[in-house]
């Protein structure tokens, strides 16, 4: 973290909240967090390394457990500190496999078991300064944290005889709530989740449906940039959740998770909710009950399956939804992936296109999301030799991600050589 460039200062009604000492301009670094702890997610396992959390093909595995991966020696024993203890829990609990949580919680304890130092993610705000919001949680949520407690118990019992006798200072239920409002989920540069981590000076940035700051991850290095001019004094803000949500769904979403309602503008005005569910209800419904239930496809068949199901969507709801219904948006993009996954360039391209109009009215001018969007459209005008136009829209992207993801990170790297490419082809 850069010193002297933010400071943690009450924030009325929010707690505590993180503030800019300096002026900064559009796509300034304010700050850079390796985590406290963090773990890859099941969903990757095996695709990404452990330690640095790139996507590497070809990966060596741990000799002991068999399932943390590593891109090579360095990284192994990098990471051997914090996976030593865990290898003999995942080893354990064979062929069963703990829910990302569990995994993190379980690095959490081994480290605040074994810790002396503070550590560089805490210069702000430590871990024990971590609001947990217990008292205003659900009925439902306390009973899913303490099904969690209980799992790990079970987890760590090869390495810690009893969880629950621990150190008096550590009350995993207390852990687990504190992980639930305040961990971050590890993306890469295209914006698809690798990871979940802790960082605990940045979880001092309150939330906003319409923040001046945006998180990317090169690794597992956490990036805050600014997004907008920011004024000495001025409060930072994030968003804490997909903003491709209608204001009472967010609302819904920040009380379940983080147990406070949001009073951005964008929620007050309530101003693209219109937008969003434009179109037939019956028909947008039926479409978000099958986005919702796609899962995560794997095999060509499964992948043939979900285009299948798009397709039909589609067609049927030509004429009774715009494409701005986010519905209907998020139907155009899984058919997209499902192309992309069976190497039918020319069809993804057509989904693609569709989907621009509408990121351009949801993500406001500087949003990683619709930076990397244009890129992968960029990417099938490319495979089409559309050259020019590949060239237009990297441009495009080029423009929002060096704000919002910095000229020197290795995305930006990669569009640079493909815009070369394109360059060449002409």
């Amino acid at each position: 973290m850069e010193p002297g460039r933010l400071e943690k200062f009450p924030s009325p009604g929010r707690g505590s909240g993180l503030r800019a000492l300096k002026r900064a301009r559009p796509g300034e670094l304010l700050s850079r967090a390796e985590p406290f702890a963090c773990t890859v997610t099941k969903q990757r396992l095996g695709g990404v390394c452990e330690r640095c959390l790139r996507r590497n093909e070809r990966l060596l595995r741990c000799s002991q457990c068999k399932i943390a991966r590593y891109c090579d020696t360095r990284c192994q024993k990098e990471a051997w500190q914090e996976h030593k203890q865990e290898c003999k829990c995942l080893k354990s609990i064979e062929p069963n496999f703990p829910p990302d949580s569990v995994r993190l919680v379980g690095r959490i304890v081994f480290k605040l078991l074994g810790q002396s130092a503070a550590c560089p993610s805490e210069k702000l705000y430590s871990f024990s300064d971590l609001q947990s919001n217990i008292e205003e949680l659900s009925e439902e949520m306390k009973e899913g944290l303490r099904h969690l407690a209980q799992t790990l118990q079970l987890y760590l019992r090869v390495e810690i005889q009893d969880a629950f006798q621990l150190l008096p200072a550590i009350d995993i239920f207390q852990i687990f709530a504190k992980v639930t409002c305040n961990c971050f989920t590890i993306s890469n540069g295209e914006m698809q989740d690798v990871g979940v981590g802790l960082y605990p000076s940045m979880s001092l940035l309150n939330h906003s449906c319409d923040p001046n700051c945006v998180i990317v991850f090169e690794g597992r290095q956490l990036l805050l940039r600014s997004v907008r001019e920011i004024q000495i004094g001025e409060e930072l803000t994030i968003t804490y959740i997909e903003s491709l949500m209608p204001s009472s769904e967010r609302q819904k979403h920040l009380k379940r998770q983080y147990c406070f309602e949001c009073n951005c503008l964008l929620c007050q005005t309530q101003e693209k909710d219109v937008d969003m569910l434009a179109g037939e209800e019956k028909a947008w419904k039926e479409i978000k009950d099958a986005v919702t239930k796609v899962g995560d496809p794997r095999s060509q068949e499964e992948w043939e399956q979900v285009l299948a199901m798009c397709q039909a969507l589609l067609n049927n709801n030509a004429d009774s939804l715009p494409d701005t219904n986010i519905y209907l948006l998020k139907l155009l993009d899984c058919a997209m992936d499902a192309c992309i996954n069976l190497r039918r360039w020319g069809e993804a391209l057509l989904y693609g296109k569709r989907t621009l109009k509408p990121y351009r009215l949801y993500y406001s001018s500087f949003h990683p999301l619709r930076a990397v969007q244009l890129m992968r459209v960029g990417k099938l005008q490319h495979t089409q030799d559309m050259f020019p136009q590949a060239l237009k829209t990297l441009k495009q992207a080029y423009n929002i991600m060096k704000v919002t993801h910095g000229a020197d990170h290795s995305l930006v790297q990669d569009l640079m050589k493909l815009k070369e490419q394109c360059e060449a082809g002409m």
